[in-house]
């Protein structure tokens, strides 16, 4: 019998709110975090909003200690990490600490770090550059320094697999922990918002007001047009039920199981996708050992583009047949934006927050009908619901498909 694992910490930093709680207020209440842009000059695009999260200060979490070389990616990370060990009452010890893991999933975090590296060293010489800030050019930056800060000796992973990477990360801790090999993993994702990302979905025509119309995030709506590019850092404190138990953590939520799967004839568009994330959700199904009528809510990867909104609802529909109607699902990328390897993570805290609260989080700025898209997404307003088990999905268009199933915990 393999071991049941769970959440018993949750820490957040989105554009809607820093902390578990305060993270959930904003989904509950509908909040939209898309504001002017202040990290970079932004007088060269045509779209000038993002999911920035204004009002992080790392000091007020993580102290001056240590702060000076760390880029924004890794500080958010660190400052989730920080607020997940203490909503989980997590101590770290010599003696427990080679049991404790960390698998993180970021796929953009060094890009900043990099294009400045290797510009002082083009521009000024090899010579010239700050050797202090090598560190950060390195993907895995963000996660070893987790494991750094607050002295974790066991295993330290990062995963790249872009929309999926965050729930990717957390599916690897979880069989972590089942195959014995840790009693402890602090895992979820991050993303930061840099010009070079911006620039990046700017020319591939991904950012909503390209077209010079006012940006809007609407998944499953008529009228969406592209993504909001946003920020983000979620990391949850998942844990071996019984060493839980033992230490007297207050548990948020079971993992009940995960699926993933490729897709190999995805295109960019979706409009060949769907039979990845199909096989994802039943595989996921079926490691949680539940049936399609037992899922109460499902919180969707779609980001207001129309390809991959379409595509979801399909596959929900195929997976689920005609009791896909009767399963609320909603897109907190309404609020928050696509945040992309940071994406799955919030999703799972929304998640969770649906268990915890029997709130389902709506999906905002929804009002005309897709015809194409005619499932029950919440519109605009969070819905009472008791909520036992949840799916949350991920997809990419590049064919990496992840779904993860959560429940309620009763004891």
């Amino acid at each position: 019998m393999k071991k049941r694992v769970v959440i018993s910490g949750i820490g957040v930093l989105s554009p809607i709110g820093i902390g578990r709680d305060n993270y959930w207020e904003g989904l509950f209440q509908g909040k939209t975090g898309f504001r002017k842009i202040t990290l970079f000059d932004t007088v060269r695009f045509q779209v000038h909003i993002a999911g920035e999260i204004t009002d992080f200060d790392p000091l007020s979490i993580l102290g001056k200690k240590g702060l000076r070389d760390l880029d924004r990616s890794t500080k958010l990370i660190c400052s989730a990490a920080k607020l997940a060990i203490d909503d989980a009452r997590l101590q770290i010890t010599n003696e427990n600490s080679n049991s404790i893991g960390v698998s993180i999933g970021a796929t953009f975090g060094s890009l900043h770090s990099i294009s400045q590296f290797d510009r002082t060293g083009l521009i000024e010489g090899p010579r010239f550059v700050n050797p202090s800030h090598f560190p950060n050019t390195v993907i895995n930056s963000p996660a070893s320094q987790v494991s750094i800060r607050y002295k974790i000796k066991g295993f330290n992973t990062t995963i790249s697999t872009g929309f999926c990477a965050s729930l990717d990360a957390v599916c690897y801790a979880t069989d972590f922990i089942q195959l014995n090999r840790a009693d402890v993993v602090l895992a979820g994702g991050v993303e930061e918002l840099c010009e070079e990302t911006f620039l990046g979905f700017h020319k591939l025509g991904c950012l909503s007001g390209e077209d010079g119309s006012e940006p809007v995030c609407c998944p499953f709506d008529a009228r969406r047009n592209g993504i909001i590019l946003s920020e983000g850092a979620a990391v949850l404190v998942l844990e071996d039920e019984e060493h839980a138990l033992n230490r007297g953590a207050t548990i948020l939520a079971k993992v009940l199981g995960f699926g993933n799967a490729f897709g190999r004839s995805a295109d960019s568009d979706f409009d060949h996708q769907g039979q990845g994330l199909k096989h994802a959700v039943a595989h996921a199904l079926r490691d949680a050992s539940v049936n399609p009528e037992d899922i109460d809510y499902i919180c969707a990867s779609s980001n207001s583009t129309k390809g991959l909104d379409r595509m979801e609802t399909r596959g929900i529909k195929e997976v689920f047949g005609k009791h896909a109607y009767s399963i609320p699902v909603s897109s907190v990328k309404s609020m928050v934006g696509e945040s992309f390897s940071a994406s799955g993570a919030l999703s799972l805290a929304a998640g969770v927050g649906a268990l915890q609260k029997g709130l389902i989080p709506p999906t905002v700025n929804y009002k005309e009908r897709d015809p194409e898209c005619d499932l029950d997404y919440i519109p605009n307003d969070a819905r009472q619901k008791p909520t036992r088990t949840v799916l949350v999905t991920s997809t990419d268009p590049y064919g990496q498909n992840t779904a993860v199933v959560l429940g309620s915990y009763e004891g």
